[in-house]
């Protein structure tokens, strides 16, 4: 399965869509908050399954904070990540991760784009599409029985 990852939108759903298009074709959308607006959005107007958590910013929204999201056999973990201060460290959703017996671990909140893996887990944050920052990016996974590819793609 191809899953596009995109993480604290901020209200620019144009960069949203074109990430989309740039990425395709793919199976389902992964949001991973501060942008549940956005989520929506991208849910009216796609033919695929959108998945969303809420971020630390979107104070109306009814998604949840984290969910273990299951994909070919692979546990995955979603969440924004500011609930783990990940902006100082990752110890604390690695922890998180471990206990739960995820594969992988989603997330975003700093706004820059991660990949790297522990042993059996692999995080993975595909950065912002936001306005405000220089460097924009999303992630796409190909996920399939016998792991998780993570690739980040920059886009203007």
């Amino acid at each position: 399965m191809k899953v596009l990852v995109i993480s604290d939108t901020h209200g620019n759903t144009s960069r949203a869509f074109t990430a989309h298009t740039f990425s395709e074709p793919v199976d389902a959308v992964i949001h991973l908050g501060d942008g549940s607006a956005d989520a929506d959005m991208l849910r009216a107007a796609l033919d695929i399954p959108v998945v969303s958590v809420a971020g630390n910013c979107d104070h109306d929204s009814s998604a949840p904070r984290e969910l273990v999201w299951e994909c070919e056999g692979k546990r995955i973990m979603l969440t924004h990540g500011d609930a783990y201060q990940v902006k100082s460290g990752l110890a604390r959703l690695r922890q998180r991760a471990q206990k739960m017996g995820v594969d992988a671990v989603l997330f975003g909140h700093t706004h820059q784009s991660l990949s790297e893996r522990y042993s059996d887990l692999l995080l993975v944050n595909p950065g912002t599409l936001s306005n405000a920052s220089h460097h924009r990016s999303y992630a796409v996974l190909d996920i399939t029985p016998d792991g998780i590819i993570s690739r980040h793609h920059t886009i203007d």
